[in-house]
């Protein structure tokens, strides 16, 4: 701090005020703006609904890249969109535009050169036209048959010339602009979720379906079976899964039996238990989600009750897959015995940790509750 004195530079308390005094001017812009808006948004908003083919979004500069993020934000929340560079416009990128499409505009002053020169185009192709602008009477906002004025700002900064606060204006009216069309037309968490397929977003919105082993990687038998020929019969390639789906003669699940059921028999020595039907061994209407489930949910339940298989069923009752926690671990919470479980929303309805059936009384079987293999 000493030398900053000594060379007259600014003091790093000054650098905090400085940089506080440029946020305070944009947050203060943006609220102005929010107060300015009237009809004109209302209108742009009803044209972007309207429109049936693409947003186009044209700017140079920094309002370019601006024009890029509102592009990013339109086409994420349901609005097809592109941006077009206007220099690569006037070069051949007007073939792009389609006689359906829609044009969206940003330039502070109104009177870029690289987009004014693209108006008559528009005008010819009857493309309509949305400009973004602080001058509603410059060339752009006057050729636009819908004008949001971002009224007059001033620049952030001792200079007051680098382009800041506009360009905060810019990127806030896109993305209400954005986001207004989204909620009209009742964009959804799932319908978020289809544009956001990867990445922590695309995870929470995730379906069981999309991540769960698929029936013909799963081990599954009928409950009549006995334990031995199962355990023989009842194998797969490749990934390997800690638990057997059993079901009746009709399909539907009737239990599972874990590595924890099959290690029970073997400490207890229960060598007869190999020749009874597995149901006997199975614990009974284990925990389940219907097909369909957020994946969330899912992992929340293995978190939650502390298991480490969760069958997936149709809406009959019979297993269409299995989620194993070892394909999840990555997602369960920090703090399970925090997390709330939500029961599935179609389908077989979340059951109890299950009760097994047990064995008959000549054959000992200890610990006959709570038998799903455990965490």
């Amino acid at each position: 701090m000493e030398a900053a004195q000594r060379s007259g530079l600014p003091t790093r308390f000054e650098r905090l005020g400085f940089a506080r005094e440029v946020i305070r001017q944009e947050g203060q812009a943006l609220l102005d703006l929010a107060g300015r808006l009237g009809e004109t948004f209302c209108d742009a908003v009803d044209r972007l609904i309207d429109c049936r083919g693409s947003v186009i979004v044209i700017g140079i500069g920094k309002a370019g890249l601006i024009g890029q993020k509102i592009v990013a934000t339109l086409a994420s929340t349901g609005t097809t969109s592109h941006f077009v560079h206007p220099a690569e416009a006037i070069h051949g990128d007007l073939g792009r535009l389609d006689r359906e499409d829609l044009v969206l505009a940003i330039s502070f002053s109104g009177e870029t050169d690289e987009v004014t020169r693209l108006l008559p185009s528009f005008t010819e192709r009857s493309l309509p036209l949305i400009a973004i602008t602080g001058n509603p009477q410059s060339t752009l906002g006057r050729a636009a048959q819908t004008t949001i004025d971002l009224g007059p700002l001033r620049e952030a900064g001792h200079l007051g010339l680098a382009p800041s606060t506009s360009t905060t204006a810019m990127l806030a009216v896109g993305d209400a602009l954005a986001l207004v069309v989204s909620r009209i037309r009742q964009f959804a968490p799932t319908d978020f979720a289809r544009f956001h397929p990867g990445g922590s977003l695309g995870r929470k919105l995730a379906k069981v379906d999309e991540v769960m082993r698929p029936l013909d990687q799963c081990r599954v038998a009928v409950d009549d079976q006995n334990l031995r020929n199962v355990l023989l019969q009842a194998t797969k390639p490749g990934r390997r899964t800690g638990a057997v789906m059993l079901t009746g003669i009709d399909g539907r699940l009737t239990g599972i039996f874990t590595d924890s059921d099959l290690a029970r028999i073997l400490e207890s020595k229960s060598d007869a238990a190999f020749d009874l039907p597995i149901r006997h061994a199975m614990t009974c209407d284990p925990t389940t989600v219907a097909s369909g489930t957020s994946l969330m949910q899912a992992v929340h339940l293995l978190a939650e009750r502390k298991i480490s298989e969760l069958p997936v069923l149709d809406g009959h009752g019979k297993p269409v897959g299995l989620v194993d926690i070892t394909d999840v671990v990555g997602w369960l919470p920090d703090d399970p015995d925090r997390v709330e479980a939500t029961p599935a929303s179609s389908g077989k309805p979340v059951a109890g940790d299950g009760q097994p059936a047990g064995f008959p009384e000549s054959v000992p079987f200890p610990n006959q509750t709570g038998r799903e293999r455990r965490t």
